[in-house]
């Protein structure tokens, strides 16, 4: 028999050192948070906020969070389910390219009017798919400045994380970045007008066409919710650019009041008592003697 060196000995599982929750659960990029998170120090306790974009299978959700000692304070949140309080016909496409720029530009003009900076900077009110950068305005208070947090997401060409930050950046927040990932971008070049497509869902109204003329049954089947909400590739547009003139006009998030003395109903059964549990066996028995009996 070959000789096999013993790799993990005693003195292997000494030294071991057990890795973070969240980064064995693969939740949290420790190496990315850090750079995140760390403040300089000339800046004392100054906090150095982030804006976080998770995505889910059917969902978008944005934050601006800051990073304490005893967690992450959320100052400010939108999520892309929102979006039919300003007057999207339905409950569909809330995770796509333009829920997420929907989602950005919402959580951008929440916070800056929690903040009192709505007026002062105001965006890009008109979205012609230009790369917008927020400009600093004299003898006023500076804009607000955050770090995009895309998580564990792929950050690949066109991916949907960056349609959030566009949003954001086009709502009036500050946020350093490059435009070599908006769709078919390359390094210091922008298509403009493919980008501005894809802002008023444009290219979910070319793939509803193709797809009514390749095969009408699984048109209906996959665009079901478009086509009861009256929502079509020739009025995609106008219907996203409502939902953007609806954020810009109030954009506050309406916290509802909950009812006091609700009651949780318990699913998990109360524990019997020890005669409740003797009269129960004596219950069962006695029927299945008289089962026995009847046979």
């Amino acid at each position: 028999m070959a000789f096999v060196k013993l790799v993990k000995n005693n003195a292997h599982f000494k030294r071991y050192q057990t890795k973070y929750r969240r980064r064995r659960e693969g939740k949290t990029d420790y190496r990315a948070r850090k750079r995140l998170i760390t403040q300089d120090k000339n800046k004392f306790n100054t906090p150095k906020y982030r804006m976080i974009v998770r995505t889910s299978n059917r969902y978008v959700l944005c934050q601006i969070a800051h990073s304490t000692i005893k967690g992450d304070h959320i100052l400010c949140q939108a999520h892309s389910k929102e979006l039919l309080k300003y007057g999207l016909p339905g409950n569909f496409g809330l995770k796509n390219w333009t829920a997420c720029y929907a989602t950005g530009l919402l959580l951008a003009r929440r916070v800056l009017k929690k903040l009192g900076l709505d007026e002062i900077y105001a965006g890009q009110a008109e979205v012609d798919g230009e790369d917008y950068m927020i400009e600093e305005v004299e003898d006023k208070a500076r804009p607000f400045s955050v770090c995009l947090d895309v998580g564990l997401a792929t950050t690949s060409t066109g991916a949907r994380v960056f349609g959030s930050l566009k949003g954001a950046l086009d709502g009036g927040l500050l946020i350093p970045h490059s435009v070599r990932r908006w769709p078919a971008a390359e390094k210091d070049q922008i298509d403009a007008e493919l980008l501005r497509k894809y802002i008023f869902g444009g290219h979910v109204g070319e793939y509803m066409e193709v797809m009514e003329e390749d095969d009408e049954e699984g048109y209906k089947t996959h665009f079901a919710k478009y086509i009861e909400a009256d929502v079509t590739a020739e009025n995609m547009e106008e219907t996203w650019e409502a939902v953007y003139k609806k954020i810009r006009e109030a954009p506050a998030q309406v916290i509802t009041k909950k009812t006091e003395g609700r009651q949780m109903k318990s699913k998990k059964n109360k524990k019997l008592s020890a005669p409740q549990r003797q009269d129960r066996v004596s219950q069962k028995i006695a029927s299945h003697l008289k089962r026995m009996e009847n046979a």
